[in-house]
This record gives structure tokens, sequence and C-alpha cells, in this order.
């Protein structure tokens, strides 16, 4: 191929590849909400002009990705997007593979339990067995918490090399949710030390007021952690023995599922 072409499909690639990040980082915008968002709101969130974001909704709403409220003028993720990422959750190796040990340890300690598997600088859940009990989480499968705030993601960090974890730490761009929450770089390391020495991970209300929250990492078979679970618990109904009550449980059905992830051997 002589280079001028080269050239020119190079440059083709790369403007696809820009073109395809804008409609990701629209979609992802529109998925994290709780709430349909405005053109405005996208186009204040994303940074990109009016036009632009016109263009991309346009051309996700062609392929059922995103829905437009006629009335409200504000766009949702549409049932094509909800579909395949029900397929993809059905067929999660480590969801499946989780199940069961997720099921006795929510019995077990009759609190939310979570899974979550990393996402670029944060964590995603892709399953959620609610309490029994009266007072519930408001967390949804496909809610993203970060790395700093959530017994996950500090999980997670712990159980990376160092070279690893400095690096996403280096990119976390800490926002305070609670008076508890961490926005000190120095102060997370420090945190993750401790959750290193303990075996694993705290929330202290950090992401969500009167929700105190274990964590610790599944191990994939060649030792970085492939996902997270945590134990929420609304503050007043923690159980003083947290020892017996929840961290024993939750590393033990860790441990288990990284056996299974192991396989024979």
């Amino acid at each position: 191929m002589p280079a001028q072409d080269k050239a020119t499909e190079d440059q083709t690639k790369i403007a696809g590849t820009a073109a395809f990040s804008k409609f990701v980082a629209v979609l992802q915008l529109i998925a994290d909400q709780d709430a349909p968002l405005s053109i405005a709101q996208l186009a204040a969130l994303s940074g990109y002009p009016r036009p632009t974001v016109y263009r991309i909704l346009a051309a996700l709403m062609a392929e059922g990705m995103v829905v437009e409220n006629p009335r409200t003028r504000q766009f949702e993720v549409g049932p094509r997007l909800i579909n395949l990422a029900s397929r993809a959750w059905d067929r999660s190796d480590i969801r499946a593979t989780a199940i069961d040990s997720l099921r006795a340890l929510r019995d077990a300690t009759r609190e939310t339990v979570h899974l979550a598997l990393p996402s670029d600088a944060g964590m995603v859940y892709i399953e959620k067995l609610e309490s029994p009990q009266a007072v519930r989480m408001t967390s949804r499968i496909g809610t993203r918490v970060t790395l700093y705030s959530s017994s996950v993601g500090k999980a997670y960090l712990a159980g990376l090399d160092e070279e690893r974890r400095e690096r996403l730490m280096g990119a976390i761009r800490m926002e305070r949710f609670t008076e508890h929450t961490i926005t000190d770089v120095a102060a997370l390391r420090a945190e993750i030390g401790d959750t290193q020495r303990r075996g694993y991970a705290e929330d202290r209300e950090e992401n969500e007021a009167q929700i105190f929250c274990y964590g610790a990492a599944i191990m994939g078979p060649d030792g970085v952690p492939a996902a997270c679970i945590s134990i929420s618990i609304p503050l007043f109904r923690r159980q003083q023995d947290a020892q017996a009550t929840y961290i024993r449980p939750l590393l033990d059905t860790c441990a288990d599922i990284s056996r299974k992830l192991a396989g024979p051997g």
C-alpha cells in the first residue's frame, strides 16, 4: 500500500475511534444517572457541543440504545441496550460461579450483598441480593461506585500490585459524598495499607450516610482480584460482633469463589 494511502487509512481509523469514544461517553452518562437527562445536561456533563450531542443521540436512538421521552424531551437507556446488558449479565462467568455462595452469604448475614467488577477507575455492581429486613439499600445492578469511597473499591486496590495500584490512584478525582469520605491520596494509601493488614475493607459511611460496608476480593487464578463482594449494613442494626457476623462469612465466601474460579487442582 502506498504511504499516502496508508496515512489516509490510519487517519480514518483514528477519527473513527474518536467518534466511537464520544458515542460511548454519552451512552455511559445516560446509563449512570438515576433519572433521564436533557440535551443541555448531556452537553454540560460530556463537554461536547449541543450539535454533536444531537447527532450522537440520533444515532443511538436509531439503534434502540437510547429512547427519548416525547413529553419531557429527556433521554434514557433503550430496550436494545437493556437486552444486551441482560444477556451479558446472564452469561457472566463470575456471577454464575458466585451466585450460590452469594445467596448463602446474604442468608447468613441477613444483609444486602453486592458483587462488583472493576470498570475503568471504579467498580460496577453486577449482582445485588437484597436484605430480607425492612430497611434496604438504594443501589441497583449497574451502579458504579468509586475505588476510594466503597468497600469493594478499596478491596480491589488492596489486592493489586503497587505499580498498578498507584497508577489507578493517580487517576482518581476524589469527590466528597459524606463528611467521612476520604479525599486525600495519602489518606487513601494509609487506608489501603490497613485493608491489606486486616484482609478486608471497610466503608465507614464514606459512600452513603448511615451505611457501613465490609468488602473483600475474589482472587482470580492469576493472583489479581477478579471481583469483589460487599456486605452493606444500616448503621443502626450493625452487630457488635462484626468478625463472627460479617467478616468471617465474607472472607470464607470470597475464598470459596476464588477456589471455584481456579478450577480443579
